[in-house]
């Protein structure tokens, strides 16, 4: 499919500033000044951020009534149960929540629901299973905050409770002791942003200004607040940058068993943003997504070497196990779109009885990166259809799901994601309205836009240029590893890797050679040649191989030049 290419200049004026004062590159400076960073003070913040650079956690609503509410339970050598999700977000939160909570001398205890049988999300019949054990509070991490049937419930049963939570929330909240999330509506805090371990940090900052403790208290479990954040694809913007930027630094010399067998296991010598999006995070989630959270929490929680080896080691099978079932989906989905004329509508909607609800959200995802349409997976079980959707810049899903809902038990999400559940004998009239909605949006004339960052003059690509663009780590949401246009390269080699579905080329500038990869773009190897002179959008790497540095351009998109 053919992309557009937007690209807008640096104003001049404000990169020369930038450069000087920053001594920076031209090139960096321009990318900073398109991603409109341009006063000093947040150039400063974005790139050698400080703990002073955190925002006071009392801004939050609601914070000092759950500090002093916490602080009681301290004294009183009460018990907390805390009550989170399943994928790394909600994972990290708790992990965090108890060892900070356990250091100060409470009994802490956990639930994660099964993603499998429970979903996400409190449940009623889990909140009398609570009450029954007479914890004194519960606390609530990256979950709650559209709870209000729940909290009411939990009340009536005389459980005391505090949201954390990081999702929109409503016009209405629920009726807790306390209820602390950026998102609400009443919000003052400066960051809206924060993971759903960000606001638990901002607890334990709190608990540990109100208690006089050392920032050190708080500040080293910046390692896995860091890996929450980045693996929730929050934006990596302002209070999200300096947890991250912080907390990868102390990722480097963690203490914590776990993780640090879990980055072993990854195979990645450099600790960066990449490390964790692609090392730790899906072995983390696989747990999650096979029904294995509780192992995942366990790995971070020991303090045994040996039961840290032996926990990662399960996490690789279950991370094996959802490769394969993901591939296997993937396989079957692609498929089914070459049957009946699926494949030419401009949505994808499919149902099986034999797909994994754990893992379909993952082969949405791909189908709509490689037909670039909305798409909805659904696994059928019994009498219910449960299933995920993944969608293109231009088409709501989330509103979608809201114009079809006669025909859903239950759905949520947002414009680009959505989780679903419907009987399966409404499939078919789902499908049916679905595709006529996405068909009256004409979704089939949406174009992809590639957003360019900058343009690259010198025609000497230099190592050094790709090695100052890593001062922008880390990247992530908000904060793309940086899109650079090559014009007028010539294409000097050019084949496909693993059976037609990579492009490989080696192109040439005036006085130099540089490799060049194109994941996912095989399918252009036929229309161009060697000797064509070439435009080429992509991110500029250093790739180590045998002690030695060798410059790349992992391609975006690939034209002829005119």
């Amino acid at each position: 499919m053919k992309k557009k290419w937007e690209y807008i200049s640096p104003n001049k004026e404000i990169t020369e500033k930038i450069a000087k004062r920053f001594g920076l590159s031209a090139l960096v400076a321009g990318i900073l000044a398109n991603r409109g960073l341009v006063e000093e003070k947040q150039i400063e913040v974005f790139l050698n951020p400080t703990r002073k650079d955190f925002y006071d956690p009392y801004l939050l609503n609601d914070m000092n009534i759950a500090v002093d509410e916490i602080i009681k339970i301290i004294n009183n050598k009460g018990r907390i149960l805390i009550y989170g999700d399943y994928d790394v977000d909600g994972i990290t939160s708790i992990a965090v929540l108890k060892k900070y909570l356990n250091q100060l001398g409470v009994e802490v205890d956990y639930h994660i629901p099964n993603r499998l049988n429970e979903g996400y999300g409190l449940k009623k019949e889990t909140l009398k299973e609570i009450a029954d054990k007479k914890y004194d509070l519960m606390i609530t991490v990256d979950c709650g905050i559209t709870a209000i049937e729940e909290i009411e419930y939990a009340n009536s049963l005389g459980i005391k409770t505090i949201i954390t939570d990081h999702h929109e929330a409503l016009d209405e909240i629920p009726n807790a002791i306390a209820v602390i999330n950026p998102k609400r509506k009443d919000n003052k805090y400066p960051f809206r942003g924060l993971a759903g371990v960000g606001v638990v940090f901002k607890l334990i900052q709190a608990i540990s200004i109100k208690l006089n403790l050392e920032e050190k208290e708080f500040l080293k479990y910046l390692d896995l607040v860091c890996v929450g954040t980045i693996s929730d694809i929050v934006p990596l913007i302002d209070e999200n940058r300096v947890i991250a930027k912080l907390g990868l630094k102390l990722v480097e010399v963690t203490k914590n068993l776990g993780l640090r067998e879990l980055i072993n296991v990854s195979r990645y010598k450099k600790i960066d943003s990449s490390t964790i999006s692609f090392g730790v995070a899906p072995r983390i989630n696989a747990c999650g997504r096979m029904g294995h959270a509780e192992e995942a929490l366990k790995l971070f929680l020991t303090s045994n070497i040996v039961e840290a080896q032996e926990i990662t080691k399960k996490l690789e099978e279950y991370n094996q196990e959802r490769q394969n079932i993901e591939k296997r989906i993937f396989a079957e989905a692609i498929e089914k779109l070459k049957e009946d004329e699926e494949g030419k509508k401009g949505s994808i909607v499919l149902e099986s009885t034999n797909w994994h609800h754990g893992v379909i959200g993952i082969v949405a995802s791909k189908l709509t990166d490689l037909y670039y349409k909305p798409t909805i997976l659904l696994c059928l079980e019994g009498d219910e259809a449960k299933g995920s959707g993944r969608s293109i810049l231009g088409f709501d899903l989330h509103q979608a799901l809201c114009e079809t809902s006669q025909y859903l038990e239950k759905y949520g999400g947002h414009e680009m994601a959505v989780g679903l559940t419907l009987k399966a004998e409404n499939f078919q009239k789902f499908k049916t309205e679905f595709e006529k909605l996405v068909e009256k949006s004409n979704v089939s004339e949406i174009v992809p836009i590639i957003n360019i960052d900058i343009q690259l003059y010198d025609r000497n690509i230099k190592k050094e240029i790709a090695k100052e663009i890593q001062l922008l780590e880390p990247f992530g949401e908000g904060n793309k590893m940086p899109l650079i246009l090559f014009k007028n390269l010539k294409i000097d080699s050019i084949r496909t890797l693993s059976e037609g579905k990579h492009l490989k080329l080696t192109l040439k500038t005036e006085n130099q050679w540089i490799d060049a990869i194109g994941f996912n773009l095989g399918n252009l190897a036929d229309e161009y040649h060697i000797g064509d002179k070439v435009d080429v959008v992509g991110m500029l790497e250093i790739n180590e191989y045998n002690n030695n540095e060798y410059l790349q351009i992992n391609m975006r998109d690939i034209m002829i030049t005119y």
